[in-house]
């Protein structure tokens, strides 16, 4: 028998490439229509019926639909109400208020403000899946102590936040609120230097709304812990059938995709506190939700090279959630001119959870400090 040579074996190695690509269009396919098949409403009429049973109309759609709206209103004033009932930590000017984003949202916003000093710049918090702004109370109080401002604001489906709890119909709708909170918290500081501060998928919003010149321009720079830079379904197939099931069945739940058994920090009692929070969202993670992250994802992975924007990225080297290599990465081909790193050995995904809390809060004011200097001494080169 003749031996195989490299090029017929680059040839079986294309066709068996090609062959594994029809078999994932087909289990798409076949996946799409068995999901098709099970929303279609059945009716189910009992032996036992009568004619006067079976003349009885099932619920139209739009009734459903009515029902639907009006269930999840009734989520969002019980979620509005703990929001506002959420103990906010600190010595100065403590706010809660409604802030409307770009298509007509009620979003929940807070503030904390030192109560004295000049107001060296402000920290804008744009919180992770699943969570909410009211858990940073105690980073916020660190930050007023170097006389910097916080806001922060709960996305849609979060928190406070009008929709339906964890459900996130496009990331693009995060980071246009997101931008428009900048906006508006620019206009009642003018001349305060603003930095966007995001976290895991917090992290991708804000990278993102950042990528714009007329974003970056508002900005001393842009923190991001823990970002969601770079990931991957669990399975090719997720993967591709991913934006079929995302626009025939946006808001249904994978039963097996809730991550809430992989630990975030290695304190308990901030596990414990996490996860007996009422305004953090534990369910399974909806389909659009999810396609949405892997969407935002690789469009920021194939962008890197084109970040120009001052940041600081921190990462714990053990996270198991999000991909500290994707922060190395960033960091190595991102050109912007000021931009810094920390890797934390051994610590998980929330940082800002952990045991050294204290540090990480330390080293993210430290590192706007020297970018105000720098700041500041390039205004001051200009006259």
């Amino acid at each position: 028998m003749d031996q195989l040579t490299s090029g017929a074996s680059n040839r079986i190695i294309f066709i068996l490439r090609t062959l594994r690509k029809c078999l994932v269009f087909v289990l798409s396919l076949v996946l799409s229509l068995l999901l098709i098949l099970r929303l279609r409403p059945r009716r189910r009429v009992s032996p036992l019926s009568s004619p006067e049973d079976e003349a009885v109309p099932a619920p139209s759609r739009r009734w459903r639909r009515k029902m639907a709206w009006k269930l999840e209103e009734e989520d969002t004033a019980r979620r509005r109400s703990l929001a506002e009932g959420v103990e906010m930590a600190g010595d100065g000017e403590i706010s809660c208020s409604l802030f409307y984003g770009r298509r007509g949202n009620a979003l929940f916003s807070r503030s904390w403000l030192p109560i004295s000093g000049e107001l060296r710049g402000i920290l804008i918090i744009i919180h992770g899946l699943n969570e909410h702004s009211g858990r940073y109370s105690q980073f916020a109080k660190q930050l007023n102590a170097s006389n910097l401002g916080v806001y922060a604001m709960d996305w849609i489906g979060h928190g406070g936040s009008d929709g339906l709890h964890g459900y996130v119909p496009s990331l693009d709708y995060v980071v246009s609120d997101t931008e428009a909170f900048l906006e508006k918290i620019r206009s009642e500081n003018p001349g305060v230097p603003c930095f966007l501060f995001g976290h895991s998928t917090g992290g991708a919003v804000v990278l993102k709304a950042a990528s714009s010149p007329s974003i970056e321009d508002m900005l001393a720079g842009i923190v991001l812990t823990s970002p969601a830079l770079r990931v991957k379904p669990a399975h090719p197939i997720v993967g591709a059938i991913a934006p079929i099931f995302s626009l025939l069945a946006p808001r249904f739940q994978f039963k097996g995709a809730n991550k809430r058994g992989i630990p975030v920090s290695r304190d308990p009692e901030a596990l414990l506190a996490k996860y007996s929070d009422p305004l953090v969202y534990t369910g399974p993670i909806r389909v659009r939700t999810g396609y949405e992250i892997l969407r935002i994802t690789a469009y920021l992975t194939r962008n890197f090279k084109s970040v120009t924007v001052p940041f600081f990225v921190l990462h714990g080297t053990e996270d198991k959630v999000t991909d500290p290599l994707a922060s190395q990465d960033l960091y190595n081909q991102a050109p912007s001119v000021f931009k810094d790193i920390k890797l934390y050995d051994g610590f998980l995904h929330d940082l800002l959870f952990e045991p050294e809390r204290e540090e990480v809060g330390r080293d993210i004011i430290d590192w706007m400090m020297n970018r105000l200097d720098d700041v500041n001494g390039s205004a001051a080169g200009l006259w």
